[in-house]
């Protein structure tokens, strides 16, 4: 069990970025690895976890994919729920600001987010690709309040799992029986 076990250190290290008396988080839950693992953890540690899984709609299948990761997320002890979005526009970008405004929306208070190293490693190189310059070096901050989730009603956006990799998070899952 020990990708679980870093899963879950790196949870509890990351949880003194959260106010004092956070003791329920709002994960968004995509069915993936990365989320999945971060709920397993949350639960684990105690947590009161409201995951919510957003359904883009946007391909055939997508509201039994929502409905088996929630029912997922309700077997390791959170709560869950799927919301159905509705994407303006083609390309990852609209259906991005769909699903944060819908984590927004349905957040009791901070929004959990289950972006990894890996993630923070590509937007890293991806900023830099795009000309962003050196203040693409500074990479994903584990809490913000700029964000249009915060907007949308989240009282904060965390990204508890930034000390760990994908490779742990699906290894955790792995351990845990998640598909």
């Amino acid at each position: 069990m020990r990708h679980t076990a870093a899963v879950r250190r790196a949870l509890r290290a990351a949880a003194a970025d959260l106010p004092a008396g956070s003791d329920a988080v709002t994960v968004g839950v995509s069915g993936g690895g990365d989320s999945l693992a971060l709920v397993a953890a949350a639960c684990a540690e105690g947590f009161g976890v409201r995951a919510v899984v957003v359904d883009h709609g946007l391909q055939p299948g997508s509201a039994a994919v929502a409905a088996r990761a929630a029912a997922t997320c309700r077997d390791l002890g959170a709560e869950a729920e799927v919301v159905a979005v509705t994407v303006d526009g083609p390309g990852e970008g609209p259906a991005r600001d769909a699903r944060y405004r819908a984590l927004g929306r349905a957040a009791w208070g901070p929004l959990a987010v289950g972006h990894t190293a890996d993630d923070d490693a590509e937007g890293v190189l991806l900023g830099l690709a795009r000309g962003s310059g050196t203040t693409s070096l500074a990479g994903l901050a584990p809490v913000t309040v700029d964000h249009p989730a915060v907007a949308a009603g989240a009282t904060l956006l965390w990204r508890p799992l930034l000390r760990v990799t994908r490779e742990q998070t699906y290894g955790s899952c792995a351990e845990l029986g998640l598909d």
